[in-house]
């Protein structure tokens, strides 16, 4: 889409070119059609950045139980992470499902970016510490792809989390804008570097401030990264390099034999995701953190 934006952008002048990037990169928006089948969810509202809401599904386990709070990725929406909700839960875990600003049925707002997510999974937190269900110093962070970034982000600014559950992370923001730049046949120079600069300046945050290859470094909680050995969106060797640039062994690496958005594959590995879990923020047995 953007490589014949471009043309007709510049046609319009600097501000139809900042037009059509924007255009270009909104997240498509895709409605829950379906519910959380055969778990005891209800459908909350959750109050976020800019005054906006954001529409979840809050699945409570036994009382005082660990509490994660779950995010999908760009274009995505909390009915994409239903396939990780059973075995969470059946394992002691409450769950609070998000969706982000501009997605599902939350709020929309002006754009939607990396930080954003982070900023609603944040909102999420900070319910999830509000419910009578949930021990509040026992919460962690779900997140897939753009939502994978923005739980790294979050664990990075709140130590307090127990755990992050990373799905299909990429690196750098910049690294995978570039690629996608590339698959619409848009040069770099000059037109993707100045995507990504105008990028930058709408988000209001560099791409290195905010890149999971930058964050995993200033997380101390127990993390682990999961990633499909044949992703095509997100090459496996990113997940390497966030790998090789944590703190400490408390970050696993899970490679699997699955793809970027296939959680059948990934499904496989729930034993060892389950295992991992059970370490970082085990249950107790009234539900309770150990």
């Amino acid at each position: 889409m953007l490589g014949w934006l471009i043309p007709l952008g510049l046609g319009l002048g600097l501000g139809g070119l900042n037009f059509a990037i924007r255009r270009a990169l909104a997240a498509e928006r895709v409605v829950e059609s379906a519910e959380p089948e055969g778990l005891p969810w209800r459908a909350v509202r959750v109050p976020t950045a800019n005054g906006k809401q954001l529409f979840a599904w809050f699945i409570p386990a036994a009382p005082g139980a660990p509490a994660l709070a779950v995010m999908h990725g760009w274009g995505g929406n909390a009915e994409m992470m239903l396939p990780l909700a059973g075995p969470l839960h059946a394992a002691g875990y409450s769950l609070l499902l998000l969706d982000a600003r501009c997605h599902g049925r939350s709020d929309g707002d002006s754009f939607a970016s990396l930080p954003r997510f982070a900023e609603d999974l944040e909102a999420g937190l900070a319910w999830l510490r509000q419910q009578a269900e949930v021990d509040p110093a026992a919460l962690g962070v779900v997140g897939h792809s753009v939502g994978a970034g923005a739980a790294l982000l979050v664990a990075a600014r709140q130590p307090e989390l127990k755990v992050v559950l990373s799905l299909a992370a990429f690196a750098h923001p910049a690294s995978m804008m570039r690629r996608w730049l590339a698959a619409k046949g848009v040069p770099y120079w000059p037109f993707g570097a100045y995507v990504l600069a105008y990028v930058q300046r709408v988000i209001g945050h560099r791409f290195e401030a905010i890149a999971p290859l930058n964050s995993i470094a200033a997380i101390d909680c127990p993390v682990l990264l999961v990633h499909g050995l044949n992703d095509p969106v997100v090459p496996v060797d990113e997940a390497r390099a966030i790998h090789a640039r944590r703190r400490s062994e408390r970050v696993e690496l899970l490679l699997v034999a699955g793809s970027h958005d296939d959680y059948g594959d990934i499904g496989l590995q729930f034993g060892a995701i389950l295992a991992f879990m059970a370490r970082a923020c085990p249950v107790g047995p009234a539900g309770g953190e150990i």
